[in-house]
């Protein structure tokens, strides 16, 4: 089966059913975090290395965009996905049984490698649709794959809250195996023409990273941002705990407040429709910073500090997920044949930054407080800024 191949946008239909498979999925790599406090003591793991469990799974995830899919360019993709997605039911449910650190993290490696299946519907959304409206279709996709991310923390809040953390991997298997079904009836097949060979398709990953400037630049801004978003999610469950005495069921609350930062997603792939990409890039790095600068200053216990601290949340995960789209947009414009591979690279780096982020978010909390988390997440927003002003 050749190359799909479409002249106008897609079916809506199919738009929303990529949409809730991608945010279902990804919400795996995340359903661990406002819980490293509660896993890590049941498995014997210091504060201070708790983070580590969100970094495991990040690391499986880039492992994942290495390795897996860069396949998206060689074999039948409606196969991949639903096989992509078989690894991390497998791996969820070992994480749920799991009674030993040692297991459990590398189930949380698995998990991280399945959820892959999320980097090979995104491009695949792309090639359903045309150039033209290829950033609002990859909009609606992402504000799906967005909205994952950031109801995943306040889902297993809930579920941890009734039944523990061990019935959110469960529940999620559950549902992982619903999506592989509804995927596997409805959507349509996709043989790309690669006319390449898997050794020669991994070494083409270096030098699609060596011989693309714009893709090295994009994907180390995201880096710098998503670092900084996981950071600030990995440290601020134990920051509403310990400040503000918030419960599970507090912190699931205040994590739907980041929900509102998926809104960024298609309005941004809208803009950069507009040819509008680099004046918003350094707008969503600025945002980004200020709202670490607004999380540093405001440290009290008051009602007040608290609603300035949502809205710092609400601000950050606007300004991840608008200049991620920022970035797809362009990424998914350099070839279609390499789409896959491309989308590998880029992600891979981009989730290097949020593994670095989630370990760095737990030891800067456990050694220094809120206050060097806040300072520690700015200043990679701030990098992100400075290598903003050297685009010519």
């Amino acid at each position: 089966m050749n190359e799909i191949k479409n002249e106008k946008a897609p079916n809506d239909y199919i738009i929303v059913i990529l949409a809730a498979a991608c945010g279902t999925i990804v919400a795996n790599l995340y359903y661990a975090q406002p819980l490293i406090a509660s896993i890590g003591m049941d498995l014997g793991l210091p504060l201070s290395f708790a983070g580590v469990i969100v970094t495991f799974t990040q690391i499986g995830y880039v492992l994942g965009l290495l390795f897996l899919v860069p396949l998206l360019d060689l074999v039948e993709n409606h196969r991949l996905v639903i096989f992509t997605m078989m690894i991390a039911v497998a791996a969820l449910i070992v994480s749920a049984v799991s009674k030993s650190a040692a297991i459990f993290l590398l189930a949380a490696v698995a998990v991280g490698l399945g959820s892959t299946a999320t980097q090979i519907l995104v491009p695949y959304a792309a090639y359903l649709s045309d150039e033209a409206n290829r950033g609002k279709t990859v909009g609606k996709v992402m504000s799906g794959l967005l909205l994952g991310i950031m109801l995943a923390r306040p889902v297993s809040g809930f579920i941890a809250g009734i039944w523990g953390w061990q019935a959110v991997f469960l529940i999620s298997a559950a549902v992982t195996v619903a999506l592989g079904i509804v995927l596997a009836l409805t959507l349509p097949k996709r043989k790309p023409d690669a006319g390449i060979k898997y050794k020669a398709l991994l070494y083409s990953l270096w030098l699609l990273f060596k011989d693309t400037p714009i893709l090295r630049r994009r994907a180390f801004y995201q880096a710098a941002l998503f670092g900084s978003f996981s950071l600030f999610w990995a440290a601020v469950p134990l920051w509403l705990a310990d400040n503000f005495g918030l419960t599970h069921q507090g912190v699931a609350l205040f994590s739907l407040a980041g929900v509102a930062g998926a809104i960024a997603a298609p309005i941004a792939g809208r803009f950069a429709d507009r040819g509008e990409t680099a004046p918003l890039t350094g707008a969503a790095m600025i945002t980004a910073m200020i709202s670490f600068i607004g999380a540093a200053i405001f440290t009290g216990k008051s009602a007040i500090a608290l609603a300035i601290l949502v809205l710092c949340a609400i601000l950050l995960d606007m300004a991840v997920s608008g200049n991620l789209v920022l970035s797809q947009r362009i990424i998914y414009s350099l070839g279609d044949k390499v789409r896959g591979r491309l989308n590998g690279v880029f992600m891979a780096l981009f989730f290097v930054g949020g593994a670095t982020g989630s370990l760095l978010g737990s030891w800067s909390y456990s050694y220094g407080g809120w206050l060097l988390t806040a300072l520690v997440g700015g200043a990679m927003a701030a990098a992100s800024l400075l290598y903003y002003f050297t685009e010519s």
